[in-house]
């Protein structure tokens, strides 16, 4: 039997690290001591039961969104995320960490006067910045600065080398919008977007002969990625890009910053970008 929701205080007495089964999350909350305490109490109140209630929505979760209802608020969260991308292939679970970060900074912060907070759920980030504040991350792009003033406050990174299966070839997509959830929908689908289709140094096999219960069923999924030339590279970094500034200009996304084989494209500019924010 797996072990149920743990809590405990990293060494440095500040962050709180909450973990139960896939969820492994590191909680930051900047006031003093007793504030940050009460903090902490609401956090491990919320993430009790929570990886249960979601898991009674998982069979709809694995699905494309349809008329299903959902009971539990994390789902709801997820499928609000995946909603406005369609009719692409997605389903609820391409936002589940950062669905779990937003859920989780929202009893972080409830009716307390905070500064600043942030949950990162595995690289998903979902935070709280009040007015004159700012948060620097460290990301795959380098340094990520998100001042109070920006409409940000969800940050996400997916790639073919992450922890998550991807369709495409992307080492790493990082991506602000007004969600984690939101940012982490897309930055999924970005990464599935940069990609050499048919190209014989990519590796590939169906995503359930890796994780049998997949969402993305026998999608074939990236296992590898051989020698491409610089021009290969930023060619499928430019397909990764042109999609990326549709999200922009569609609201989706505020953000995006594309790496592969060292070459970095963002939504600001098309040469090697500065970091997000920065």
């Amino acid at each position: 039997m797996s072990a149920g929701p743990q809590a405990a205080l990293l060494p440095d007495g500040r962050r709180l690290h909450l973990h139960h089964g896939p969820i492994d999350l590191i909680i930051d909350v900047d006031v003093d001591a007793d504030l940050r305490a009460a903090a902490h109490a609401r956090a491990i109140r919320r993430f009790s039961g929570l990886l249960g209630d979601l898991v009674r929505d998982l069979p709809a979760l694995r699905r494309p969104l349809d008329a299903t209802p959902l009971v539990d608020p994390v789902a709801r969260r997820m499928a609000r995320a995946v909603a406005p991308f369609a009719p692409l292939f997605v389903t609820p679970m391409a936002a589940v960490a950062g669905a779990v970060a937003d859920e989780m900074l929202v009893a972080l912060v409830a009716d307390a006067p905070i500064a600043k907070a942030w949950v990162n759920n595995g690289g998903d980030i979902a935070f709280h910045l009040a007015a004159g504040q700012e948060m620097t991350a460290l990301g795959p792009s380098g340094a990520i600065r998100v001042p109070a003033a920006s409409p940000s406050r969800g940050l996400a990174t997916s790639g073919w080398r992450g922890r998550s299966l991807s369709l495409g070839i992307a080492d790493a997509v990082t991506v602000c919008a007004a969600t984690a959830a939101e940012a982490d929908v897309a930055a999924t689908l970005i990464a599935n977007v940069v990609d050499l289709p048919g190209h014989p140094a990519i590796r590939r096999v169906p995503a359930c002969d890796l994780v049998p219960d997949s969402d993305l069923g026998d999608r074939p999924v990236t296992t590898g990625v051989g020698p491409l030339s610089l021009a290969e590279t930023r060619r499928a970094l430019q397909g990764g890009l042109a999609f990326a500034r549709d999200l922009v200009a569609r609201g989706l996304i505020h953000d995006a910053v594309l790496c592969l084989n060292g070459e970095r494209l963002s939504t600001a500019q098309t040469e090697e970008s500065v970091p997000l924010h920065a």
